[in-house]
């Protein structure tokens, strides 16, 4: 155990281990809703982690792929107890999320043809579809600042309805003009300081304070490294060689192991590319199963992109990957293999790049390469919002007149969420009555 002269005792790993599991029940909200949560708990009232090297971590996880929440809670779990503590921190963040996504989509495909369960489905598809916009506003509002970025957003919009271009590499573009401007002198895409917070110095001092050295579980050695790369790659490649008698999971596997090294900018960033492999490229569901599922995925505990159990989970099923007989297991195996092969790459960055950030306190090129990112996710973002407004909207078609019962609901729940503040459970929950109520009046 660290030496510390502060009052406070230093938490057992058993303790951590009980607030890293509350916090994945309880994690609703989205990332900012999540930091939030432990901003409050580690840093305000228990006094883990001080104010500053919470910020620095956070800093580091929107600087990688993957999301920064999640991230953020295996960094704060390796600080306090090292790569065991960091990895029941970063696993507990999900596993709720994760059997409790399991379950619904085992659900939605048993049951989800019902007339009453199809009408609380076209409730809350306007509400995914309002959360959506709203990312966008709040995305852009962020980072289009000058008009280099506005010129990244519209070429990214243009390049996804027009060109084509693949996903991986409008980030790769995107990343590379941001960092070469940095190096240029360019300040446009210069961080602006990023996260603050009321609290910025608290009476009593953490048990990792700003000027705390190191814990001693959280130093590498280069022995440790090396066991640490070996491990990533045998946890990769033993499961996915694994899998080579299944073509389907295998691609699950593929597809999935790609994503997740792509997934800057949050989950809303890299659902233009899910949505164009799941629906389009390996027909994995429909568009209107997709939005299903991000209305699920917005009610769930845990990151947003947790979605990829869900889509793992239907591709299984749909596409009987174990078989026309093992429909469930096939679902099962399905979500289990995207989620494996999602949140494995979080785990390595953080557990192999912390301690060389703890030492760290500025990195300005990668900074301007993630705002230039940033500022093409919103129009990727854009172009999703199009596209999913067209299946709501007009699911038969321009000759067929628009869905005016989803277009109202989506304009009452892009209120409800901007100007009234309603949390995204009580709007998913209004416009499931809503959906529910259109259904009966439909019956009389």
């Amino acid at each position: 155990m660290p030496h510390t002269s502060h009052t406070s005792t230093w938490p057992s790993l058993w303790q951590a281990t009980r607030y890293w599991l509350m916090l994945g029940f309880l994690s609703f909200g989205g990332p900012a809703g999540q930091i939030a949560m432990m901003h409050r708990e580690l840093v305000e009232r228990r006094r883990w982690i001080s104010e500053s090297r919470f910020l620095h971590a956070l800093n580091y996880c929107m600087l990688l792929p993957g999301p920064e929440a999640q991230q953020l809670a295996t960094y704060m779990g390796w600080l306090l107890h090292g790569r065991i503590g960091g990895i029941i921190a970063g696993g507990l963040f999900i596993l709720p999320a994760v059997i409790l996504l399991i379950v619904l989509s085992a659900l939605y495909l048993s049951f989800g043809d019902l007339p009453a369960v199809q009408a609380v489905f076209d409730g809350i598809k306007p509400a995914a579809l309002a959360l959506i916009v709203l990312a966008c506003w709040r995305i852009g509002q962020r980072t289009l600042k000058h008009p280099i970025a506005w010129v990244l957003a519209s070429a990214a919009l243009l390049n996804a309805l027009l060109l084509g271009l693949p996903f991986p590499a409008v980030i790769a573009l995107a990343a590379s003009l941001g960092f070469i401007a940095q190096r240029s002198g360019y300040k446009g895409f210069s961080a602006s300081g990023g996260h603050t917070s009321q609290h910025a110095r608290l009476a009593t001092p953490a048990l990792i304070d700003d000027h705390s050295a190191l814990p001693a579980h959280a130093r590498h050695s280069k022995g440790g490294i090396a066991v640490l790369l070996g491990s990533a790659a045998l946890l990769w490649a033993v499961p996915f060689f694994l899998l080579a008698g299944n073509s389907g999971l295998q691609q699950l596997a593929s597809f999935f192991s790609k994503a997740a090294l792509v997934t800057f900018g949050g989950a809303y960033a890299v659902l233009p590319y899910v949505f164009d492999a799941a629906v389009t490229d390996y027909q994995w569901m429909s568009a209107a199963q997709m939005l299903d599922g991000l209305a699920l995925g917005e009610s769930t505990p845990g990151p947003l992109i947790i979605l990829v159990t869900y889509i793992g989970f239907l591709g299984g099923w749909q596409q009987a990957m174990l078989g026309a007989e093992q429909l469930l297991a096939g679902g099962i195996a399905g979500a289990l293999v995207a989620t494996w092969f999602t949140f494995l790459p979080s785990f390595v960055f953080i557990l192999l790049g912390a301690p060389w950030v703890e030492s760290s306190r500025q990195l300005p090129s990668l900074s301007a390469a993630m705002a230039a990112i940033s500022a093409a996710v919103v129009g990727l973002i854009i172009h999703l919002a199009l596209v999913f407004a067209w299946h709501l909207f007009w699911p038969n078609g321009l000759d067929a007149l628009p869905e005016l019962f989803s277009i109202v609901v989506t304009l009452l729940a892009i209120w409800l969420l901007h100007r009234r503040q309603w949390s995204i459970l009580k709007v998913i929950g209004l416009c499931a009555l809503l959906g529910l109520g259109q259904w009966g009046v439909n019956l009389l």
